[in-house]
């Protein structure tokens, strides 16, 4: 059977990225909200992260795997496509802590000493240290996923060359994936003690393998033919996905279920996805890299500062306080993003374009994905 033609870019796949950061962010501000409950969809937060590495291993591969299995795949060129991506932000957020930690230590705030912890810099500045390399989780902390994230796009050769192989096989494929990741998260916990899912510098490379891997074998499956009554379909999944975190129940069936959500949505073609293809979801979207990685400089400011302004000095805050310094993390993120992430990103690839412009005049737009050709990064 020959595959579909799939859409240049997925938009409800990026509008779901913005969902996963503000999981995310609700969990690390969790603690501040005075009178907060226990939740088990709250505690569950961290699975936004196993949301993000799926989605990383379904959108890499609806860019770059079939170039890669038919041997058009530049690798030096992808790497540096990478970094441009992840790297600028990665930099200005860790100095962005290193400052707001010095200024806080100046003024005779107390900080954790690992935030600013010196022996932990070479690892954060080379994005290794979620590789078991880096002495204690200091700095940008959430950045330990970006570290994993780099892992992941070293090794992508090796998931393209795996999963191009069993690409007649897209249902076989994803049910080896599911079975490894199953069989993974189980022996880690028994040898570790604790979740893979919650691991972070120590095992940060390993714990995004299984997930990126179900994001592969699930592009796999949309190549083959996209889910019938998408919406249905990711209307059930988002719901048992919910279900699953509130219940508290095991992990792995969480990430699996996000896995179904992400097939539901990539299956909505672009004119029928209705406000998830919107300019505002398809925005929020794109800045939930920032969102991500400004949580914690955020909180770092913002509960300091609304501690003093409402006397709080446990930094416990009624539900509007608590609500307004949430809503202004996507206000923070998306200046962020338009005076870091977004022209850092471009000036990077800039160099690139120049340096092969006499090589894009013999060569066709359509020898490369069409994300690149039109200026869209894929997001993952």
């Amino acid at each position: 059977m020959t595959p579909v033609q799939t859409p240049a870019d997925l938009r409800p796949i990026t509008a779901l990225r913005f969902g996963a950061a503000i999981w995310v962010a609700v969990y690390t501000f969790w603690e501040n909200l005075a009178g907060a409950g226990a939740s088990n969809l709250v505690a569950k937060g961290y699975l936004g992260v196993e949301l993000f590495f799926v989605l990383s291993g379904f959108i890499l591969c609806h860019v770059y795997l079939q170039a890669a299995g038919e041997g058009r795949f530049s690798y030096r060129g992808f790497l540096w496509a990478r970094l441009a991506r992840v790297y600028p932000l990665h930099l200005f957020t860790l100095i962005g802590v290193g400052v707001l930690a010095t200024a806080a230590l100046a003024v005779g705030v107390s900080v954790d000493p690992n935030v600013r912890n010196w022996s932990a810099l070479p690892a954060n500045l080379l994005m290794v240290h979620a590789w078991g390399l880096a002495p204690v989780a200091g700095w940008n902390h959430p950045s330990w996923s970006i570290s994993a994230e780099w892992f992941a796009y070293l090794c992508f050769p090796l998931f393209a060359l795996a999963f191009w192989r069993v690409r007649s096989r897209p249902v076989a494929a994803l049910l080896g994936t599911a079975a490894f990741m199953v069989i993974l998260y189980f022996a880690f916990e028994q040898i570790a003690g604790f979740s893979l899912t919650e691991a972070t510098i120590r095992w940060g490379a390993l714990r995004i393998v299984p997930c990126f891997a179900l994001g592969c074998a699930l592009y796999l499956v949309y190549r083959r033919a996209p889910l019938k009554a998408p919406w249905l379909c990711a209307a059930v999944s988002f719901g048992l996905m919910i279900l699953s975190a509130a219940l508290g129940l095991w992990d792995g069936v969480t990430v699996l279920l996000s896995g179904a959500l992400i097939l539901s949505l990539a299956s909505l073609t672009n004119d029928r996805a209705g406000w998830l293809a919107s300019k505002p979801a398809v925005y929020l979207g794109e800045i939930s890299y920032s969102v991500y990685m400004v949580c914690v400089p955020w909180k770092l400011v913002s509960v300091g500062l609304a501690a003093k302004v409402f006397d709080a000095p446990d930094k416990q805050f009624q539900i509007f306080v608590w609500l307004a310094i949430l809503a202004l993390l996507p206000v923070m993120a998306a200046a962020s993003y338009h005076l870091v992430e977004r022209p850092a990103r471009k000036a990077l690839r800039g160099l690139t374009e120049k340096r092969s412009f006499g090589a894009s005049k013999t060569r066709p737009h359509g020898d490369m994905p069409k994300q690149l050709a039109t200026g869209r990064d894929p997001v993952a």
